[in-house]
């Protein structure tokens, strides 16, 4: 596609990534692979303050790629802090993200944007949900445990909010309250928004290369933490009111609320979706 500008990026592929040198060039081959002929797109790379080659390798990359983009971090600061970085910087109505270590299929991006197009402006997020996860025993453990916990607590009616495989509107990610962590809630957050949620199911593979950059007990105690930020926000949440601007001669409504998301895209024929609520 032409290089990325406003005027043709429909959807913007948000990969944050930290030492990932040797899964850049599969990685971006596959996106292009997935989306070429399908939509106007920009790919935005966030280097989390990558000591490796990163940057090297998708500078090389830019050169033959036009919509290729890298942002990058000065210092580490966290997945939820280099998603978010992308997302400000995204030119594309839908932003779709994905791990960059090459467990995340980019297959299945079509499916994810088109719940979202399909949505009618009611669905805020469409979540991957892994089948066939290749992680070790003990990761799927935690993940067990972390997405049982959250669901009794928060109850965002989603099995698996781990996958880093979403799509949503741009604005929608951009109206919720930032914090660290933030990726691992979107469903909750989406729902305290009056927004419905399309799953995708997803089926997960092997990393190409490398070491996970994630460790359980490094993020133990702040996910708990977290947790009870989520549930106190949604807990105070009150109703988005209806705004109209008075002009002395009529008056014109500028917000509404969305109350009713039951018919969401129920008898929708979208590829891949299996369940909107």
């Amino acid at each position: 596609m032409p290089a990325s500008d406003q005027t043709t990026v429909a959807v913007s592929i948000v990969v944050p990534v930290r030492n990932e040198a040797d899964n850049i060039a599969p990685l971006i081959a596959e996106i292009a692979a997935a989306l070429d002929g399908r939509w106007g797109y920009e790919i935005i790379y966030v280097n989390d303050g990558s000591t490796d080659a990163t940057g090297e390798r998708l500078a090389a990359i830019m050169v033959q790629r036009p919509n290729l983009r890298q942002l990058r971090h000065a210092a580490s600061a966290g997945q939820s802090a280099a998603v978010r970085s992308g997302v400000r910087a995204a030119r594309g109505a839908i932003v779709a993200t994905l791990d960059g270590d090459g467990q995340n299929n980019p297959a299945f991006l079509p499916n994810l944007i088109s719940a979202i197009e399909s949505g009618g402006g009611r669905v805020g997020l469409a979540a991957g949900q892994r089948v066939g996860r290749k992680d070790t025993g003990f990761k799927k453990l935690q993940s067990r445990i972390a997405n049982a916990v959250r669901g009794v607590i928060l109850r965002d009616g989603t099995r698996d909010t781990g996958c880093g495989l979403k799509a949503f509107p741009r604005e929608v990610f951009l109206a919720m309250p930032y914090f660290d962590g933030l990726h691992r809630f979107l469903p909750a957050l989406v729902r305290r928004e009056g927004f419905a949620i399309a799953y995708v199911d997803v089926v997960d593979r092997p990393r190409h290369s490398g070491v996970s950059n994630y460790g359980f007990f490094d993020r133990l105690w702040i996910g708990i933490m977290d947790l009870a930020g989520v549930w106190w926000l949604i807990r105070r949440k009150k109703p988005t009111p209806v705004v109209t601007e008075v002009t002395g001669v009529t008056e014109v409504t500028d917000v509404t609320e969305v109350t009713d998301l039951t018919e969401v895209a129920e008898g929708a024929k979208v590829p891949g979706v299996t369940k909107v609520n």
